[in-house]
C-alpha cells in the first residue's frame, strides 16, 4: 500500500516538472521571425487602405487620401525600441526614403507609442536629419486601424490607395546576414515598373506597439 503510494505522489510530481517545462514564458515585449509568412500578390486582391488625417512633428497635417495619385510608404516606429535604433544607425529606412523621394515615393513615418509626444517626434527626426515627416499617432487610433503590430512594420500603398505589401522591412530580424531581402525595397521597385509585387506579406519583427489602453 505504501508503495503504491508514493508512486502514484512521483506521478504528481513529475507531471508538475513537465507543466513547469513546457509552459509558455509571458509573451515579451520583442518579437522575432527568422523568416515571416509570405504571400504572392494578386493586385485585384490588394486590401483599401484606411484613410486618416494626423499632425506630424511640425504641425503639418496629413491626410492619406491626399496622396492618392502617389506610392506611399508608412512606416511604424518607436525611438526607444532597439530594433528601431539599429535600422536607424545603419540608415535602412533614411537611406531608402531619399533614394525613392526621387521617384516620387511619399514616405511617413507613424509613431502610435502612447507615452510620446510632438516634442519628442521633433527631438528624433532632428537627430536623424530625416526627410520625412513623423506623424503623431499617441492615442493608437490609426496603428489600430492598420493592425500595426510591431516597430518596425511596413506598410506599401499603390497608386490607387490599395495596401500593396504588409509586414517587415527585411528578412533580418537579427540583423547578422550578409546578404538579405529588403521586402519594402522589392515592393517599391515592383510597383514602379508597373509589375506584380511577387511579396505582399511577411510576418512584422521588432517590440511590440505601445498603445495607449
Amino acid at each position: 500500500m505504501k508503495k503504491t503510494w508514493e508512486i502514484a505522489l512521483s506521478a504528481v510530481l513529475l507531471s508538475f516538472v513537465v507543466y513547469g517545462c513546457t509552459k509558455s514564458e509571458p509573451t515579451d515585449t520583442v518579437t522575432r521571425s527568422e523568416q515571416g509568412s509570405q504571400t504572392a500578390n494578386i493586385d485585384h486582391e490588394r486590401p483599401e487602405a484606411p484613410d486618416f488625417t494626423l499632425t506630424d512633428h511640425n504641425g503639418n497635417t496629413h491626410r492619406l487620401s491626399d496622396y492618392k495619385g502617389k506610392i506611399i510608404v508608412l512606416e511604424w516606429i518607436n525611438p526607444e525600441c532597439p530594433f528601431v535604433a539599429r535600422h536607424y544607425q545603419e540608415g535602412t529606412m533614411v537611406d531608402l526614403a531619399r533614394t525613392y523621394a526621387n521617384r516620387d515615393v511619399v514616405w511617413l513615418a507613424m509613431n502610435s507609442t502612447s507615452h510620446f509626444d510632438q516634442e519628442k517626434n521633433k527631438a528624433f527626426a532632428e537627430t536623424h536629419d530625416l526627410s520625412y515627416p513623423v506623424l503623431d499617432d499617441s492615442d493608437g487610433t490609426v496603428g489600430r486601424l492598420y493592425k500595426a503590430k510591431t516597430t518596425p512594420h511596413m506598410f506599401v500603398i499603390d497608386k490607387a490607395g490599395r495596401i500593396a505589401y504588409d509586414g517587415a522591412i527585411d528578412d533580418d530580424p537579427q540583423g547578422s546576414k550578409a546578404s538579405k531581402t529588403n521586402y519594402v525595397k522589392d515592393a517599391l521597385d515592383a510597383l514602379l515598373d508597373n509589375r506584380p509585387v511577387q511579396i505582399a506579406q511577411t510576418k512584422p519583427y521588432g517590440c511590440s506597439v505601445k498603445y495607449a489602453d
